[in-house]
């Protein structure tokens, strides 16, 4: 593994450009919310306010009425239980003590719940994760709001999902976001496979539940991996797009035999590569 330096220094740089627009604005305390899924709902670690210099932010959004998961979970997506709140928290705290241990970063053991309504709130969370993004469905104002604090210098990693529908539903929003910018497929000298880990691009990290029902690693006809992104204007990579791809199942399953471990393995890997980009680019 390569050395990691500087870390702290930059982060707390990436923290401060991204958090100054918004000083007058209280930063959101922690909170947990219920879970897309029942397995997922895990106990506090008794540490869960500890100031870090890493945090996991998780993207809160409302559901496209008529998408794949909108039926599932219900209720108002301010309060959890919906699509946003997939691996949620078990697979982002799992991802945070896996992070400890094979790196560095001084990890918070706990994620950070993100509401784009909630203010200037998500400028202090320069690190965000949002899942099963083929459902998502943001307002306009949230988008402009993503979009800004995308180009102030935060980071973006869209996971979980798969097949020609999912992905259809992630563009619709995502062009809301980012009209003009183009997504692009990484090419395998892409710093991103390399920062930490030397990577494939061609690599898929599977889904637990497709694993257990139809014995493949991927949903409906997202047989074949896509990494994607999206850049700023300085060749800065500030999404990058999971595309027929879970690490979130890849962390949360970790332990469990059922789960292949090649595929825990390299969402280990991957996440690591991920984070370590994000807070040296």
């Amino acid at each position: 593994m390569k050395t990691l330096s500087k870390r702290s220094v930059l982060w707390s740089v990436a923290v401060a450009v991204l958090a100054v627009p918004a000083a007058w604005a209280a930063q959101r305390e922690f909170r947990q919310y219920w879970s897309f899924e029942e397995q997922a709902n895990v106990d506090l670690p008794s540490d869960h306010r500890e100031q870090t210099e890493f945090v996991i932010g998780r993207l809160m959004y409302p559901p496209y009425q008529f998408g794949r998961f909108s039926r599932f979970g219900g209720g108002d997506w301010t309060q959890g239980g919906t699509s946003w709140a997939v691996d949620y928290p078990r697979g982002d705290r799992d991802f945070a003590r896996l992070l400890r241990r094979i790196t560095r970063v001084h990890v918070r053991s706990v994620e950070q719940p993100v509401n784009l309504d909630d203010v200037d709130d998500v400028y202090y969370w320069p690190f965000l994760i949002a899942g099963l993004v083929g459902s998502w469905d943001l307002t306009d104002p949230q988008a402009v709001k993503l979009r800004e604090y995308l180009l102030r210098g935060g980071f973006l990693l869209c996971d979980s999902f798969f097949g020609t529908t999912e992905w259809e539903g992630f563009v619709t929003t995502m062009k809301r976001v980012f009209p003009d910018r183009p997504i692009i497929d990484l090419p395998a000298n892409h710093p991103i496979f390399h920062t930490v880990y030397d990577l494939s691009n061609k690599a898929q990290i599977g889904n637990m539940q497709s694993y257990n029902g139809r014995g493949v690693p991927y949903r409906a006809d997202g047989d074949t991996p896509h990494w994607r992104g999206i850049l700023d204007d300085n060749g800065r990579l500030m999404v990058v797009i999971a595309f027929n791809n879970d690490l979130g199942d890849g962390w949360q399953w970790t332990d469990d035999p059922r789960y292949p471990l090649d595929d825990a393995n390299l969402s280990i890997k991957f996440g690591a590569n991920i984070v370590v980009y994000a807070m040296t680019h």
